[in-house]
């Protein structure tokens, strides 16, 4: 790390862990992130000196948030399956991914500590791990200085940098470089992402494009059943024109939702079901309102009954991903603010066509789709409201389009076996 940005770095690190001896119990993502972090340390070293078998390789798995865990996941099956002696730890470090680290089948599964010495030596000491790997771009600088001072192999997978990324910055870049540089392999989406990596820091020598194993994930799981998806195909299934708004913001719903009501009024029996990317109170509130004051008839999917109603407004994590499946078409948010969209992948699996914000220039997933035919970008509610009467009510168009995002989904995949046999190829 460059000598001028390590005393600030190193200050902020201990601000953080300040913070967290005081931060109250609340259930904001920033508070929740800071109050898991009590006593971290300890849990590793506790798992470490019951549970971690030295004589065993150990593979130390980090994803920040649930997207790049559905990255990690293809390579941590992989990888169990073809190797079920090694031990695996799985860390994040967003609220939002707690849940699903239960589901990934790790040994020991626990937020990321901060990026200090003290913890990173704690944490690397306690796990005793073969390798450290980093899903997409979550590189910590610190943790990769320790691991190489403790002989701890180091590799970026689904490695993936827009042009557009702060990480690029001159200034992200004193801290970042040498963290790059260190890194044993990495394994980059597409030609672009690696010269973009390789500008960063990280060695030619170490560098293979091996695609994007979120591909691999999403293709498995919407070709395998699952109970939870049957259920709620048996509860939402219909034959009525259906669109599935996922992850949507204010910013989309400005525009969705007007356009929802243009294209009543020439689809009459078309149906919205729709999942806010927060379901704070207040943001379903609005929803209910809207659909009130509009004169549609609304229920959630928490509530029993409530296939028949116009409007299904998602209440509950983790379902939309299923409910994809019962999606004639779907609408992907964050295409209308500068945050970034949201998966599409997902919905384009299931062979619903996707429509998008503007905002999409640096979404490798977002062009692919749209230059495959299987997505549309929408500037404004008329766009949205015109693409779905002409899907809703031309059915050959809609199974073109429908054909042609599982087309995408279908040519990407392969990543997760070649970044496991990288991983592999880094441990033996």
């Amino acid at each position: 790390m460059n000598t001028f940005i390590r005393i600030p770095y190193g200050v902020a690190g201990a601000l953080a862990r300040m913070v967290v001896a005081i931060a109250p119990d609340r259930e904001t993502k920033l508070w929740r992130a800071l109050a898991a972090r009590r006593g971290l340390l300890e849990r590793y070293e506790a798992w470490g000196r019951a549970n971690r078998d030295r004589s065993r390789p150990l593979v130390w798995m980090h994803a920040p948030s649930v997207g790049e865990g559905l990255q990690a996941l293809p390579v941590i099956q992989r990888y169990r399956s073809r190797h079920p002696d090694a031990q695996i730890a799985y860390t994040f470090y967003s609220p939002s991914a707690e849940k699903f680290a239960g589901t990934v089948g790790a040994d020991f599964t626990d937020y990321l500590p901060f990026d200090t010495h003290s913890d990173a030596s704690r944490a690397i000491a306690a796990l005793a791990p073969t390798a450290i790997v980093f899903s997409k771009l979550d590189v910590w600088p610190v943790l990769v200085e320790h691991a190489v001072t403790a002989g701890v192999k180091t590799a970026l997978l689904s490695a993936t940098v827009p042009e557009s990324s702060r990480r690029r910055s001159s200034v992200a870049l004193m801290a970042l470089r040498d963290a790059y540089a260190s890194l044993d392999t990495i394994g980059a989406i597409a030609p672009g992402d690696a010269q973009r990596l390789l500008e960063m820091g990280v060695r030619s020598d170490r560098m293979t494009v091996t695609g994007d194993t979120r591909y691999d994930q999403v293709w498995a799981r919407a070709n395998t059943s699952s109970a939870r998806r049957d259920d709620l195909v048996a509860r939402f299934g219909d034959t009525r024109p259906t669109l599935v708004a996922g992850s949507t913001w204010p910013s989309d719903e400005r525009r969705l939702l007007p356009a929802w009501l243009q294209l009543k009024r020439l689809v009459p029996n078309a149906r919205l079901i729709i999942a806010p990317h927060e379901l704070t109170p207040s943001k379903l509130a609005a929803i209910e309102k809207w659909a009130a004051a509009s004169s549609l008839t609304l229920s959630r999917t928490s509530e029993t009954n409530s296939r028949s109603t116009e409007v299904v407004l998602v209440d509950e994590y983790g379902i939309l991903g299923d409910l994809y499946a019962v999606a004639h078409a779907a609408y992907v948010g964050g295409g209308f603010h500068d945050a970034g969209l949201h998966s599409l992948l997902e919905p384009a699996a299931f062979g619903a066509p996707v429509l998008i914000g503007p905002m999409h220039m640096d979404n490798r997933d977002a062009s692919l789709l749209v230059n495959g035919g299987g997505a549309v970008r929408c500037p404004g509610p008329g766009d949205i409201s015109a693409r779905l009467q002409v899907w809703f009510n031309n059915s050959a168009v809609l199974d073109k389009a429908s054909a042609s995002a599982r087309r995408v989904v279908e040519a990407g995949i392969g990543a997760a076996d070649r970044s496991t046999e990288l991983l592999e190829s880094l441990l033996d």
